[in-house]
């Protein structure tokens, strides 16, 4: 994949994934992984969709639910529309995707990500508590949609220049996609791509650690029952630093090309791609094992489906719900035992009504012969 830098360009760098790659297996391994990534990833996060929609629609929504939503949207955008981009472009080898996908895969990712992280940070300002709403209605806060619309906005505005500067090159009869900066924008763009990384990724993920950290001091410590509560900044907390973590690859690479230094390993910048959809991948499986409610909600939609599929359909092993997804028949099994204790045949209920009453009369005895033998 060498190729020399044009003497007219600051910095020159691939779009869409890394061209001209030499070995098969690379050009197999790195699809396969990306495909397995993306459709786990897509399914775990269109159940927590799902979940938030369910709970929504009857009026268990709130802030952080709504966010969390949007975040989940944003990560299967990012599966489904950027990181088959990479596994064609890796199979291949060069570029088969045409000016306009070229033009704008990577500003459309970067716009994805720059949205993730800003969503988090919006997150501090949100409510835990439940939002009471009429059934049948979705609930979100004026401010969120102001909020969401405010941050894409400011998220693909950001990435602007990556669609300015990417172009088809030919090279030989194949075609690479490439980020070309001609050395006349050099020493602006230098300072912009100082302040893009600080204020679309360090200064964000830095305050919702921060934040999120000392909200779960106060919670644990000082609040009145911060059983829930902790729970929801924890999860918090946990998704912000998986993010940070994972992110911090690419951005690195990402600002390091564009400095103009010299390019880092081939390795890194796909193990920093790989890593940035493997985020998007791990943030449905922070929900569901950690966040209560998308657990319940999960359950929920597991029993729904086995009792759908079984030839029973109203048979009492499916458990009952109610609309914000807890079981109503969590205990349906210890009452069931319970209700065929003290389920009795008729005679025999009446029977033992007969031993106890001992001023039965003589006519209506069901042992006529114990009396008898109790006289003798």
């Amino acid at each position: 994949m060498d190729i020399d830098r044009p003497a007219n360009v600051s910095f020159f760098d691939f779009v869409g994934g890394v061209q001209l790659l030499q070995g098969e297996d690379t050009r197999t391994a790195l699809p396969v992984i990306l495909i397995g990534i993306c459709v786990s990833g897509a399914v775990g996060n269109l159940l927590v969709l799902l979940i938030f929609l369910r709970d929504f629609r009857n009026g268990k929504g709130s802030e952080v639910k709504a966010l969390l939503a949007s975040l989940a949207s944003t990560d299967l955008a990012i599966l489904l529309l950027c990181a088959p981009v990479r596994a064609v472009t890796y199979y291949k080898q060069t570029w088969t995707l045409g000016s306009f996908v070229c033009s704008t895969t990577d500003w459309f990712q970067h716009s994805c990500v720059v949205a993730k992280t800003l969503i988090l940070a919006v997150t501090t300002r949100a409510k835990h508590t439940l939002v009471p709403s009429a059934a049948g209605h979705l609930y979100c806060p004026t401010w969120i949609q102001g909020a969401l619309a405010s941050i894409w906005i400011v998220s693909m505005m950001f990435p602007i220049p990556q669609m300015i500067f990417a172009s088809l090159v030919p090279r030989g009869r194949d075609t690479i996609c490439v980020s070309e900066m001609p050395v006349c924008a050099s020493v602006f763009m230098r300072l912009f791509y100082k302040i893009y990384p600080t204020a679309t990724f360090v200064v964000p993920v830095i305050f919702t650690l921060a934040y999120n950290t000392k909200a779960l001091h106060a919670a644990v410590n000082h609040a009145p029952s911060p059983q829930h509560q902790s729970k929801v900044t924890l999860v918090l907390l946990c998704l912000s630093g998986a993010l940070g973590l994972m992110l911090l690859p690419e951005w690195g690479t990402f600002t390091w090309i564009r400095l103009g230094y010299n390019k880092p390993p081939v390795g890194l910048i796909i193990f920093a791609q790989v890593l940035l959809y493997a985020c998007s991948s791990l943030s449905p499986v922070i929900l569901m094992t950690m966040y209560d409610d998308v657990r319940q909600g999960l359950m929920t939609i597991w029993f729904s489906a086995t009792c759908r599929g079984s030839k029973h359909p109203h048979s009492n092993k499916c458990p009952q719900t109610e609309g914000n997804g807890a079981e109503v028949g969590a205990n349906a099994v210890p009452n069931a035992v319970s209700q065929e204790r003290e389920k009795t045949f008729p005679d025999v209920e009446h029977f033992w009504t007969g031993r106890r009453n001992t001023h039965v009369e003589e006519a209506q005895d069901p042992v006529p012969w114990e009396r008898e033998e109790k006289m003798l």
